[in-house]
C-alpha cells in the first residue's frame, strides 16, 4: 500500500526519472504534489503497470494533482554530464516547472543535490512506497515513451516504439546494421564488442 505522504509538509513533491538505462533517446523526469485526499486503485511504480494502465493514469494524475511538471535531457546533454547528472538536473528541472514551490522533496532513488534550500529525502525504491514518486514515475514514463514512439517514424528499423530505446538484442542488431542516429547516446556502450578506449 502506497504511503500519501513521508514527511508531514502538505507541499511535498515525488520526484523521478525515466529512461536512465537507454541507448538512445532522452532522460525525461516528473515532479508531482498531491493532494492531501489523493486516491487511485491502481498508482504504482510505472515499471509495475501495463502501458494501458498508465496512459489511463496521466490524466488522473493531472487532473488532480495540486502541481505537476515535466522536463527532458536530450541524448546529447545526456552525453555532456553523465548520465546520472542528467537525472539530477531533470529531476532539478521539473520541480523548477512546478507552479507551487514545495516544502520538501522526496527522490526516488539514492542520489540527488540539494535544491534551492529545500529539505529532501532520498529513498530506494520510492516509486513502489509513495504515491507522489509514483505518479511522477507515471508521467515521466508515458512522456517519454510518446516521445520515443515519435522518433520511431523517422527511424523505423530500430523499433523504438516498442524497445522505447533500451538495450533490446534487436536494437543492438539495427545499430550494427544502420548506424546510430542523432538520437543515441555516444558516450554509452551501444554495443558489447565495443573498445572502452577508441583512440
Amino acid at each position: 500500500m502506497l504511503k500519501l505522504n513521508y514527511s508531514g509538509f502538505l507541499l511535498e513533491v515525488g520526484t523521478d526519472e525515466a529512461g536512465r538505462g537507454c541507448l538512445s533517446g532522452p532522460v525525461v523526469a516528473a515532479a508531482v504534489i498531491l493532494p492531501q485526499d489523493f486516491e487511485h486503485p491502481f498508482l504504482n511504480d510505472s515499471k509495475l503497470l501495463s502501458e494501458k494502465k498508465r496512459k489511463e493514469l496521466r490524466p488522473f494524475i493531472e487532473e488532480n494533482a495540486l502541481a505537476f511538471s515535466v522536463s527532458f535531457i536530450d541524448n546529447q546533454e545526456v552525453d555532456d554530464i553523465n548520465v546520472l547528472q542528467a537525472s539530477i538536473t531533470g529531476m532539478h528541472r521539473a520541480i523548477e516547472g512546478l507552479t507551487v514551490e514545495p516544502e520538501f522533496i522526496i527522490v526516488d532513488g539514492n542520489k540527488f543535490n540539494l535544491y534551492k534550500d529545500i529539505p529532501h529525502e532520498t529513498i530506494v525504491k520510492g516509486d513502489a512506497k509513495f504515491m507522489s514518486i509514483a505518479a511522477a514515475s507515471v508521467l515521466a514514463k508515458t512522456y517519454r515513451d510518446d516521445f520515443m514512439e515519435k522518433i520511431h517514424e523517422e527511424y523505423p528499423f530500430y523499433n523504438w516504439k516498442k524497445n522505447k530505446g533500451y538495450p533490446t538484442k534487436e536494437h543492438r542488431n539495427a545499430i550494427r546494421t544502420h548506424g546510430v542516429t542523432q538520437y543515441h547516446r555516444l558516450s554509452f556502450k551501444l554495443l558489447p564488442e565495443q573498445l572502452a578506449l577508441k583512440l
